[in-house]
């Protein structure tokens, strides 16, 4: 199979689908669980290695940015605070013409589900909250 995206890497599985439950350091999606953040991309949802959304910068959102054509909307889930992103993480997506919003990881999996569901064009990047 091949992978649009992810950095070559396997996804937990290679669809979107919405996340039926976060909390707990890790998320359930399709049956399945995973601990620790989760990027949730057009190729498939993986594994984000970030656990300090205090420190994101553009090399966290790598795979993600290989995959910028298929994506209109990126929510990303900062824990269990909202974070502001940094002003350059921001103008690194308008360049790419997405748009970027930051907000609790519950509302942005919540928000996130909704866009599936619409069958919009949306990418998640989600912070695990315990």
């Amino acid at each position: 199979m091949s992978q649009a995206g992810g950095g070559g890497r396997r996804p937990h599985l290679p669809e979107q689908v919405v996340i039926e439950a976060y909390g707990g350091g890790g998320f359930r999606f399709a049956g399945m669980s995973h601990r620790g953040s989760l990027l949730a991309l057009p190729s498939g949802l993986y594994a984000w290695d970030v656990a300090n959304p205090e420190r994101l910068g553009e090399a966290d959102f790598a795979e993600l940015l290989l995959e910028t054509a298929r994506i209109d909307v990126l929510l990303i889930g900062t824990g269990g605070e909202m974070r502001p992103l940094p002003e350059a993480l921001r103008w690194q997506f308008r360049d790419r013409r997405i748009q970027a919003d930051a907000m609790q990881t519950g509302h942005a999996v919540r928000t996130y589900n909704i866009l599936i569901a619409e069958n919009r064009r949306v990418a998640g990047a989600f912070v695990a909250v315990e």
